[in-house]
């Protein structure tokens, strides 16, 4: 099986190619560029450097979410016209599932989390493996909440390992927290890997879908949706 995998959902535009548990190709652009500009011409060459012609794609892959409004509808839109020209079926991997499945830590709980804005995080609290073992659902949530949740779930004094773009914007409030006991593994590791997304497709291929079928998946509507909703609530008598 041969699979092409795409990231656009956070500050990484990710392409990588796959075959039967080996990765062919991982490309990752963090230009600040915007992911539209970027993501065909990597996943040509992608495809380029792997040795692969696109009629031999057997499976796509795209972040379904949670994370950039913008950036999600990005990789799935490109991969639901290639999956539909291409006449292949497609895979809906989880950002924050990717996340934990490239941090190798295996003694800690992993907790990737992704900044949510609004005082909120994006996150869930895994155990290692690959695929990772899910402990909670994501969530968007107030850090303390996503903290409470991983505490709960890990055993007496063991680490909790944080990855994601939101440990730059609160790391601070971690360490305040937990002390010692939170770890943050280097940043190319905090970073989602298209590797991992091609990896943890191949793994859920049962749960594959046709390109009609593939859609992202927002954890709460987006601001202008509920800048919209505030504004009618407050004009009701």
């Amino acid at each position: 099986m041969i699979t092409l995998a795409m990231d656009t959902s956070g500050p990484v535009c990710g392409v990588a190619v796959a075959r039967d548990g080996s990765v062919l190709y991982e490309g990752a652009a963090v230009n600040k560029r915007t992911h539209s500009v970027n993501l065909l011409p990597m996943a040509q060459e992608a495809l380029t450097r792997a040795g692969v012609a696109m009629e031999e794609i057997d499976l796509l892959a795209a972040v379904v979410g949670p994370g950039s409004f913008t950036g999600v509808r990005i990789g799935v839109s490109t991969v639901k016209g290639m999956a539909h020209g291409l006449n292949r079926p497609c895979v809906g991997v989880d950002a924050l599932e990717a996340l934990a499945a490239g941090a190798g830590d295996t003694r800690a709980l992993l907790c990737p989390i992704q900044d949510a804005r609004a005082g909120q995080v994006y996150g869930a609290v895994f155990g290692a493996g690959f695929p990772p073992v899910r402990i909670t659902k994501d969530e968007a949530v107030k850090l303390d909440e996503l903290i409470d949740h991983a505490l709960a779930a890990a055993k007496e004094g063991q680490p909790l390992c944080f990855v994601g773009d939101g440990v730059a914007v609160h790391r601070g409030a971690i360490e305040a927290r937990l002390g010692a006991r939170a770890v943050f593994p280097p940043a190319h590791l905090s970073m989602l890997r298209p590797a991992a997304v091609a990896l943890l497709a191949e793994a859920h291929r049962d749960e594959r879908v046709d390109y009609l079928t593939l859609m992202p998946r927002y954890l709460r509507a987006p601001q202008a949706e509920r800048a919209r909703a505030a504004r009618l609530r407050a004009m009701r008598p």
